[in-house]
């Protein structure tokens, strides 16, 4: 299983992605990297712990994440999923789901993959619109 990681990569250009570039952050949870296109976010935001794990046949992914300043976060994110070829399993994206992360509060995002074939996931944080 992936373990630990505690990651701060630096702002990245994320051209070349299927989806369209937005403000906020990326995870991987086959390679493990978190990448930031949101240098307030990249400041505020720690990502604790990257997992998958089987659930009745099916994918979970689960992201813990913290909050490291006092401000409240109102947030977005959304879970794309890929075989092990690395090929999107979802033909139609998921919808952008809201949450709030309060001052050095933490939280584990998670989320169950429709398709059985899914084994991997990337996740997408960004501010709330």
């Amino acid at each position: 299983m992936k373990k630990w990681l505690v990651a701060g990569l630096g702002l990245v250009a994320l051209a070349g992605c299927s989806s369209s570039n937005t403000a906020g952050l990326r995870i991987d949870s086959a390679s493990q990297q978190v990448l930031y296109s949101d240098s307030a976010l990249d400041d505020d935001l720690t990502i604790d712990n990257i997992d998958t794990q089987e659930n009745n046949g099916n994918t979970r992914g689960l992201v813990k994440i913290t909050n490291n300043s006092q401000d409240t976060q109102n947030l977005q994110y959304r879970f794309y999923w890929y075989d092990g070829q690395g090929l999107e399993v979802n033909a139609k994206q998921g919808a952008w789901r809201q949450f709030i992360l309060r001052g050095y509060e933490s939280m584990t995002l998670s989320e169950v993959s429709v398709n059985p074939n899914a084994t991997d996931f990337r996740i997408q944080i960004r501010p709330q619109d």
